[in-house]
């Protein structure tokens, strides 16, 4: 017996050779590495549930069932020790924390190893494929891998190392604190926030409650997303809450309680220690999206005139929670920002040097009103491992690290990404994995293609009784439904690279002009090539149209008339679609000015709808001009 699905439900026999129940759970003891198996959980007669020690009672374990030692009549029952487990009840089908992959996994199968007749240790839990189909019935685990290995990809187990488990929903905390591996609490916040933001709904707080309050300050400041920030406070007591966020840095508290509601956020704020809550509210004052926003308070600056011994001496006194630093600053008897030391400089300079002889003077730093997009671009320029944020007086306020700077510089990016229309997707391509997703995303146009020449097919029945002739505008739509979605991307490029400061006049009128010359020459090109068509499909001439009984025939030249008066509508609506797209980089440039994320999927697919109504309504009204 290799795993505990095969297990279950073996028949238990005592030594008289009677059945005296089926197996039903194994217990372990979670303080080995690999635990051996302690107890056997049986059902008995009427469905009655007993529980016997393993290592007193069990004699040996193969195929056909699990043999005990002595008859029914001997056996002593027992309970589950503080220490111990049940496999099936506890971390079968559950979520548990590969704490080496730092992932969330749920549990399909357990694999077992027996070491000696009597002898069992849990090795790992299954967690891919073959562990599913094995736990629904072996057969299915058989047929899928003899398929995989005819196809040439063999299925493998995928097995995690008890080592690396962490179990999540166990209510009682001796069982974790009993585990003798790497658990939850012991990982990189990042990783913490990973893992509870993969985690159910309904576990979440459970697992963010088990993490002490430096942890979870650590924890949620790595939290991506604002609902579950939002989430996890709320599970929280006002005085826990308040206390995370005093030991948090203070631009990232200030970054979550500007999350929160006015009366809670003011609540978690006087609960705080003075020192504390006026950091916070003193970020909170800058506008957002600035560089006062996002600096932190903690930061070194001495007088020019210390000594470099002076300056070793303040960093060695500074808490262990401070800010990271990077550099220490000079100041002039008045204040001012006068100069700028890397550790390096301090550690290999002489211990009796002032700071003025060695500080590099030409300090480049902003204002906190300056947008924070622009500092993580100075940051960049410059090669800076912090920015200082100075006030008109060259006073320093605070300093930007590069932490900060490389959030902002990621969120822009992810901005930039959502507008171009591009996700995160897979291995970082911008493309989801999964065919239909990306069908959805970049081949939308053929069901508003499909569905368009449906409805204009009815309205032309609707019309002039002939309905037939929807295959003429159908031909042609997709010219006006792709230009319309390249149009939408060439005002997302424009839009991304504009670089302009926010106050400057907007681009409106020369992109107008611009978009308009393009329209122009697409409009002519479509028409044109419309032309070249009905010349390749009637090289002698197009004849003239064919009446039968005073009613039109589509024989003869109507075919062409058809053909050109769509072309010459599709010249028209794409013409419209360039001349238009002035809107669209209003819109967008709208939506920036009031922090609106902008979907560049939902942004083509609004234009080439557009477009398709544009066209649809023109062609028909074409059609049944030409046919009356």
């Amino acid at each position: 017996m290799n795993y505990l699905s095969e297990m279950l439900r073996l028949p238990v026999v005592d030594s008289t050779g009677e059945k005296i129940g089926i197996v039903n759970d194994l217990g372990i003891a979670t303080g080995e590495v690999f635990p051996h198996v302690t107890s056997l959980a049986f059902q008995g007669p009427g469905k009655t549930p007993f529980m016997i020690s393993w290592r007193k009672y069990v004699e040996r374990v193969d195929d056909d069932g699990v043999y005990l030692k002595v008859p029914a009549t001997d056996i002593r029952f027992s309970y589950l020790q503080p220490d111990e487990v049940l496999l099936a009840r506890d971390i079968m089908n559950k979520q548990i924390v590969d704490t080496q992959g730092m992932k969330v996994v749920r549990v399909n199968d357990i694999k077992l190893s027996a070491s000696g007749e009597n002898q069992l240790r849990l090795l790992g839990a299954e967690v891919g494929a073959r562990g599913l189909l094995r736990s629904l019935h072996p057969a299915l685990e058989r047929v899928a891998i003899k398929l995989a290995r005819a196809v040439g990809k063999p299925l493998p187990e995928d097995i995690i190392a008890w080592s690396y488990m962490d179990l999540l929903e166990r209510s009682t905390q001796n069982i974790k604190l009993s585990v003798s591996h790497k658990t939850l609490g012991e990982l990189h916040p990042a990783d913490i926030a990973d893992i509870i933001e993969q985690l159910d709904p309904r576990l979440r707080g459970q697992v963010f409650a088990q993490l002490d309050t430096a942890q979870a300050a650590e924890a949620i400041s790595e939290f991506d997303d604002d609902e579950l920030v939002a989430e996890m406070l709320e599970g929280l007591s006002d005085r826990d809450a308040s206390s995370m966020l005093a030991l948090m840095d203070p631009d990232d508290a200030a970054a979550l309680i500007d999350e929160l509601d006015y009366e809670k956020a003011e609540k978690l704020l006087r609960l705080m220690g003075v020192k504390e809550e006026r950091a916070i509210r003193n970020l909170l004052g800058y506008e957002e999206n600035t560089a006062g926003r996002i600096m932190t308070s903690e930061f070194v600056a001495l007088p020019a005139t210390a000594t470099v011994a002076d300056a070793i001496d303040g960093l060695r006194k500074l808490d262990e929670d401070f800010e990271s630093v990077y550099y220490v600053y000079t100041t002039d008897p008045t204040g001012a920002l006068t100069g700028v030391l890397s550790l390096r400089t301090l550690i290999v300079a002489e211990h009796d040097a002032r700071l003025n002889s060695l500080a590099y003077r030409d300090v480049v730093w902003v204002t906190p009103d300056e947008d924070q997009e622009d500092v993580a671009e100075e940051m960049a320029k410059y090669d800076l491992a912090a920015m200082p944020v100075c006030d008109e007086n060259r006073h320093i306020l605070g300093i930007v690290t590069v932490d900060d700077a490389m959030e902002v510089m990621n969120e822009e990016h992810a901005e930039d990404l959502q507008i171009a229309g591009v996700g995160s997707g897979e291995g970082g391509t911008g493309e989801s994995m999964h065919v239909f997703s990306w069908f959805a995303r970049r081949q939308y146009w053929l069901l508003i293609w499909a569905i368009a020449s449906g409805i204009v097919a009815a309205s032309l029945e609707m019309a002039i009784g002939m309905g037939e002739l929807f295959i003429y505008p159908m031909c042609v739509m997709p010219v006006v439904l792709l230009a319309a979605s390249r149009v939408v991307s060439f005002v997302r490029n424009y839009y991304l690279e504009y670089d302009e400061p926010d106050d400057a006049d907007k681009p409106y009128l020369g992109f107008f002009l611009q978009t308009v010359g393009v329209g122009l020459v697409m409009a002519i090109f479509i028409y044109l090539c419309g032309q070249l068509v009905l010349g390749a499909a009637y090289p002698d001439g197009i004849p003239e149209p064919v009446f039968a009984d005073g009613a039109l025939s589509l024989g003869g030249g109507i075919q062409a008339y058809l053909l050109t008066a769509c072309f010459g509508c599709a010249a028209a609506v794409t013409f419209a679609s360039c001349a238009l797209s002035v809107i669209y980089l209003k819109v967008l440039f709208w939506r920036d000015e009031h922090d609106l994320n902008t979907s560049g999927i939902a942004l083509s697919v609004s234009a080439v709808f557009i477009a398709c109504v544009l066209y649809s309504v023109a062609s028909v009204v074409a059609i049944a001009m030409v046919a009356a």
